[in-house]
């Protein structure tokens, strides 16, 4: 089979990664790639969001699977596009509609509540409504939660810690502070507990496999200070997601999500992220994503030791059957290492060195690019240095011990990646 790989982060990499091992799999692309994925197949200079340029290629070279990385092609309807010119093509990932889940908090919202899946109470706004808006989040308690309807880079979440800063937040947002993508704000109420990320596959007909449920990190700073990132490391196995919390999760959470995409006629073929919180002993939903998240699957792919490839092609094909999902007993990390300055303002360009060391992990490359023979930092993060071991301590162990040998000018990391977790285990 040759299997087309759509993303150039560290997801794709991570991924890219695992299906490289299937014995299914004769040619991967990957499409564009980074400075990295060319270690695991052949990098193609294609633009995701150009579906017809994605279908030529996806014809001359006789691709059978593609696997859509990121969210910006889903929402745009690739999944559609390639049912209707490429009918026989396997696409994991979800049609349009599905991909609303991530593309649309207020559908996402909404898709809750039709089908009685515990997430926090909200109402929805534009700039006709400011005025309700304001009078919604006097009704509320700090922190207060706003969100932009549409796809944000990942930093459309705003938490504010005072009403008057939720009010400015507000009015900035549906100024047009994100674009299009915050023409429409969720105002929702601030949960308060522990978060972690559920991953399904599923196949469009009510069969699923849940894969590692990770935790990631999401705040540039140490002690989780500072903005929000696209993630700064990530952890799997989760201590405080026990056999009881999944039983709770997978009966209130999981099923209803794949059985409601059912009942309102939803053709989801693909991966499901939950973002869900511990909230006491209760799962409650944060956000949907409709792919693997990441850095969390740079952490995922570790522990999974099954052919996620052809686990994947049966999910395409509507049948995952009694295809199992083995998975590692293991502990598994991934610390990130970022340029300077990033989430703001950032350099690119720089020489990064160490990576053919004996670095005792693996460094999947996000935000990296190859000039002349030299891998340069082209992004924000820039490698996802992951690593399993016995315990989740001597993951990080290696994870950071990497860190050190590693190196570009500016490189920066947090070093307490785990440690709550760590800290739930004794």
């Amino acid at each position: 089979m040759n299997v087309l790989l759509l993303g150039s982060g560290g997801r794709e990499s991570a991924i890219a990664w695992k299906t490289s091992q299937s014995t299914l799999v004769d040619n991967l692309f990957i499409a564009p790639g980074n400075g990295g994925t060319s270690a695991y197949g052949t990098n193609v200079a294609l633009n995701p969001l150009n579906f017809e340029e994605v279908e030529a290629f996806v014809e001359a070279n006789d691709i059978e699977m593609l696997i859509v990385g990121n969210e910006d092609p889903l929402v745009a309807g690739i999944t559609d596009y390639m049912a209707e010119h490429r009918p026989q093509l396997l696409v994991v990932g979800p049609s349009r509609e599905g991909a609303r889940l991530e593309g649309s908090k207020e559908f996402a919202k909404e898709f809750m509540m039709r089908h009685s899946i515990p997430t926090a109470r909200y109402k929805a706004f534009t700039a006709d409504t400011l005025a309700d808006g304001l009078a919604f989040l006097e009704q509320l308690q700090p922190p207060y939660v706003l969100k932009a309807d549409g796809l944000a880079a990942g930093k459309g979440v705003l938490i504010e810690p005072t009403l008057e800063a939720a009010k400015a937040s507000l009015r900035e947002m549906l100024g047009g502070k994100f674009g299009k993508s915050s023409a429409t704000v969720v105002i929702e109420e601030f949960l308060s507990g522990i978060e972690c990320s559920v991953f399904v596959l599923t196949d469009g007909h009510g069969g699923y496999r849940l894969l590692p449920v990770a935790k990631d990190y999401k705040r540039v700073g140490e002690a989780d200070t500072g903005l929000n990132t696209g993630g700064m490391g990530s952890v799997s196995p989760v201590a405080f997601a026990d056999e009881a919390f999944m039983k709770k999760v997978e009966e209130r959470i999981i099923r209803p999500t794949v059985e409601g995409l059912i009942k309102d006629g939803i053709d989801y073929r693909g991966f499901i992220f939950f973002g869900l919180i511990k909230v006491g002993d209760e799962p409650m939903v944060i956000e949907y994503n409709v792919r693997m998240g990441d850095p969390e699957t740079e952490s995922v792919m570790l522990r999974i030791e099954s052919d996620l490839a052809r686990l994947m092609a049966a999910a395409a094909a509507g049948d995952l059957g009694t295809l199992p999902m083995e998975i590692s007993p293991k502990a598994a990390a991934t610390v990130m290492l970022v340029s300077g300055g990033y989430p703001e303002a950032y350099e690119k360009g720089h020489e990064i060195s160490g990576l053919d060391a004996q670095l005792g992990c693996i460094p999947f490359h996000a935000g990296t690019k190859e000039s002349e023979g030299r891998i340069l930092t082209s992004g924000g993060r820039v490698i996802a240095l992951s690593a399993m071991g016995d315990s989740l301590a001597d993951a990080l162990e290696k994870c950071y011990a990497a860190a050190t040998t590693v190196d570009f000018a500016k490189k920066y990391f947090r070093r307490d990646i785990g440690r709550d977790v760590m800290a739930l285990e004794k």
